[in-house]
């Protein structure tokens, strides 16, 4: 793999960036204190703007070139409305495991399907890497069905694999390898 870390990605609609200090207000607002965006994640919703603060300091001080978690910003408003990055890397086989979040008010708009598949574009041909995967607890049909627009592969689900808000869970995974991306181009 080539890393590069978390460089500026554009879309049609959004840009995808490293997070600043400057998006703490406009995260608490949008997306991070909603149980609803975070009742299928491993974090809770924030309880306070200081461990929002605490958090975008976190990710800002570990950015280098192995570290890959954007900010998701909505050209049309200006201001981030989720994030989306590689929550597990394994050099060894070249895979990126991708994890997100979006604020509730632009579900259902192709967004997240939007940067995702920016995402595995980044990731395969800029990165280099030879594996793509996530995965989703089965009961958030939407997360999957973001994962299935992207051409991502169904590869199977893991009984109580996993946890989240919801207690234990079972894991769904979908996949792309680098070879079965470059074939469908």
């Amino acid at each position: 793999m080539k890393h590069l870390g978390t460089v500026r990605l554009e879309t049609e609609r959004l840009i995808l960036r490293k997070a600043t200090l400057q998006d703490v207000v406009p995260a608490y607002k949008n997306w991070v204190t909603d149980d609803e965006v975070t009742k299928f994640l491993r974090w809770k919703s924030h309880n306070n703007i200081d461990e929002t603060k605490y958090i975008f300091s976190s990710w800002i001080n570990e950015y280098n070139n192995e570290v890959y978690n954007w900010i998701i910003e909505l050209k049309e408003i200006n201001e981030p409305i989720g994030t989306i990055g590689a929550i597990k890397i394994d050099n060894r086989i070249e895979m990126v495991h991708i994890g997100y979040a979006l604020g509730r008010a632009w579900w259902g708009n192709g967004i997240m399907t939007e940067a995702l598949t920016r995402l595995i574009e980044f990731f395969f041909e800029e990165v280099e890497v030879n594996r793509i995967e996530s995965m989703f607890d089965p009961n958030n049909i939407g997360s999957g069905r973001v994962m299935k627009k992207c051409g991502m592969k169904y590869e199977g689900t893991l009984k109580q694999a996993d946890w989240s808000n919801q207690g234990i869970v079972d894991a769904s995974y979908y996949g792309l390898i680098s070879e079965d991306y470059f074939e469908g181009k």
